[in-house]
């Protein structure tokens, strides 16, 4: 006997997940109405989801500022998605300030081990291991160390239907 999917169960999903409604009652019925389950082929669906996204362009976006310490750091990213519409979006908005705050926090150096020129890497004499703690995908979330940085944004991509990515990002430390 399989148990009963309650509306309450589903919305209670879908507004802890920004998933839509038929996938969230997808995933609590294969879960037998498991939350914490459902939650989790969710989550592992929107990363197949955000797969399938990746290659597709992303020309619209954002740039978006974060000042700490009083003045004294600074953070600029531009995060880019596919639309204007995803662009004005308070999610994708969100996701732009909390990326900022990554970068004014951890200072990383490249957007991707990926996109870590091999030059910079050689003649800093940088390990395999230095160049994934600098870059900033990699790195885990500053309020959620279970979570790195391209987890956040694959979240984001599931709920949005849209390619997102970090074009660039620089950060300034008064006196440096």
């Amino acid at each position: 006997m399989t148990a009963q999917i309650t509306a309450d169960a589903v919305k209670a999903l879908r507004d802890e997940t920004g998933a839509g409604i038929m996938d969230c009652k997808r995933a609590l019925t294969e879960t037998g109405g498991d939350a914490e389950k459902a939650k989790a082929i969710l989550r592992d669906r929107g990363f197949e989801t955000a797969a399938k996204k990746a290659g597709r362009e992303t020309g619209q976006g954002l740039v978006e500022a974060y000042i700490h310490g009083g003045g004294r750091i600074g953070a600029l990213v531009e995060l880019n998605c596919e639309t204007d519409f995803v662009a004005r979006n308070e999610e994708f908005q969100k996701l732009a300030r909390e990326v900022a705050m990554q970068v004014a926090a951890m200072n990383p150096r490249f957007v991707s081990k990926e996109e870590a020129s091999p030059e910079v890497v050689a003649a800093d004499g940088l390990t395999p291991e230095q160049v994934e703690s600098l870059s900033l995908l990699s790195q885990p979330y500053i309020r959620d160390q279970s979570r790195t940085v391209a987890q956040l944004i694959t979240e984001v991509v599931a709920k949005t239907g849209e390619n997102i990515r970090v074009r660039r990002f620089a950060r300034f430390e008064l006196g440096r």
